[in-house]
């Protein structure tokens, strides 16, 4: 960022102008390499990198910028340009400005790419359960912000082969288009997504259209053991659009609807699949405020971070009605609703979820889910990172497969297994000190440590809470010329609770670190 330094110095000699009512003459792009300055560039390494690696276009970049040569100018709008970018996944750096060139207003957009070839030779080992993978991923395929990858994984449950590919600006500025497929060793599993999403606050609509299809086994897993298997198979395709009735760069009203077809059905392995076909749709409203606090060293190192404080309701109707499919004794209606409330103070913040949704038949539920979270950040001790988070879940009649389990989201207690915690209910609170070491060691990785305690568990609504904890030190690294910052954590210590033996009770986890 020394060289932006040192534009926005030099532009500045020439005296500030009042933004109010300006219009945006010209659009500067200064993109960086990997290894940017001379400094950095010192080693075979770095410079291998340099040419091994294709800098992100201008053109992409531009495509991404929420504003325009000849826009007026809106600050709003130029740091929801500034979080647009962070969001495209290619950049270790990002900064806006403006300047003035005589009776010009100038906006400059600095970036720096990060390194975007990732092969996957990943392993991780959680209380002896192992997972592993080998692949290569291009995150910036061409400069164009595309991501194409294959790869091969393996845990606990299955092995998978998969493909994937992702357009950010597919046809159209800011049109999205996504595709998986993965081959299982137990069946087969494809996605895809495609369309127009509501890219910034002030976005007038949206038109997009996803779904998904597959075949296998679902496991079902109960008090930490697997209790059966069934055959699945699904095909499911949503499309889904909204109209802002009122969208401005702080904020926005928008009203939406959902449709919804699936064929999916279960059977055991010696009964055939039956054939279903359900539908559904939901409509609603969804009120918002944009608020993102910028951070660094919360989930990453060496670079910027956007946390999300957003003040947001949701309130919507879903429908599941007979004609669609629905046998009278699961037809019927039920509500939706998400807020999302956060409060700030100088160096921390504190943000408030609640979620609900069901379907009610004959004024008795039945089937949904209902959440409620609490996350508490603070920087207020220098090099630090406390967090404090908290949440509770319940749902009644999940698909089979559908339950709660800290397995799949990287979650929960982390000295436990695979599938220690399954069930409708659910409930975990953690705490971290995370303590920054080095924020770019060698020019290449952030080191960290972060004592830990967790405590929290899954299960049924027809058994007694089971519940357990840990209490450890984690190491924290985290590469700082990636584009993905994420930090693995090699995690230490001793587990507590009633399902612990006492000869079972000392852990070591290497995992990907929780991200909040």
């Amino acid at each position: 960022m020394a060289r932006f330094a040192f534009v926005v110095l030099a532009v500045a000699l020439l005296g500030a102008r009042s933004l109010a009512s300006q219009t945006i003459d010209s659009i500067v792009v200064l993109n960086e390499d990997v290894f940017a300055h001379e400094e950095e560039q010192g080693t075979f390494f770095a410079r291998l990198a340099n040419a091994l690696h294709v800098r992100t276009r201008a053109a992409t970049i531009r495509r991404t910028l929420l504003v325009n040569q000849g826009d007026p100018f809106d600050s709003a709008r130029i740091v929801e340009s500034e979080r647009a970018l962070r969001n495209l996944a290619v950049f270790r750096q990002v900064a806006l400005d403006t300047a003035w060139v005589g009776d010009r207003l100038y906006l400059l957009v600095v970036t720096g790419d990060g390194w975007s070839t990732r092969p996957t030779m990943n392993f991780s080992s959680v209380a002896g359960d192992q997972v592993w993978s080998l692949g290569l991923t291009e995150e910036n395929f061409l400069g164009t912000a595309t991501e194409v990858g294959l790869g091969y994984y393996h845990n606990v449950d299955r092995n998978a082969l998969e493909v994937s590919y992702r357009n950010p600006h597919f046809l159209a500025r800011r049109s999205i288009f996504f595709v998986r497929y993965a081959h299982l060793s137990d069946g087969s599993r494809g996605a895809w997504r495609v369309g127009m999403p509501f890219a910034q606050t002030a976005a007038r609509r949206s038109l997009e259209t996803s779904g998904e299809a597959s075949e296998g086994r679902v496991l079902l897993f109960r008090d930490g053991a697997l209790d059966s298997a069934l055959h699945h198979r699904l095909v499911r395709a949503t499309l889904r659009g909204g109209i802002a009735l009122k969208a401005t760069s702080r904020g926005f009203t928008r009203a939406w609807g959902v449709a919804t077809m699936r064929r999916e059905d279960y059977a055991d392995s010696l009964s055939p699949l039956p054939k279903s076909t359900f539908g559904a749709f939901g409509a609603g409203i969804d009120v918002g405020r944009t608020r993102f606090q910028i951070l660094r060293h919360f989930n990453s190192y060496s670079r910027r971070e956007d946390v999300d404080l957003s003040q947001v309701a949701r309130l919507g109707v879903w429908v599941a009605p007979r004609a669609w499919g629905y046998p009278s004794d699961r037809a019927g209606i039920g509500p939706e609703l998400f807020v999302q409330s956060s409060a700030l103070w100088r160096g921390g913040f504190v943000v408030l979820r609640a979620s609900g949704h069901g379907i009610f038949n004959d004024a008795a539920l039945d089937s949904g889910r209902v959440s409620a979270g609490i996350t508490l950040g603070s920087q207020n001790f220098a090099g630090q990172s406390l967090v404090f988070h908290a949440e509770w879940e319940a749902s009644k009649n999940p698909t089979p497969g559908g339950v709660f389990d800290f397995w799949y989201d990287r979650t929960g207690p982390r000295l436990f297994g695979a599938h220690a915690f399954t069930g409708t209910r659910l409930a975990w609170l953690t705490f971290e000190d995370r303590i920054v070491l080095d924020d770019d060691f060698y020019g290449m990785l952030g080191v960290g440590i972060a004592p830990f305690l967790d405590w929290g568990g899954a299960w049924f609504e027809d058994e007694s809470p089971r519940t357990d904890g840990n209490v450890g030190l984690a190491i924290r690294l985290g590469p700082t010329r990636s584009i993905q910052g994420d930090p693995a954590e090699i995690s230490f210590g001793i587990r507590f609770g009633p399902d612990v033996k006492n000869n079972e009770r000392w852990a070591l986890t290497i995992r990907r670190a929780i991200r909040f």
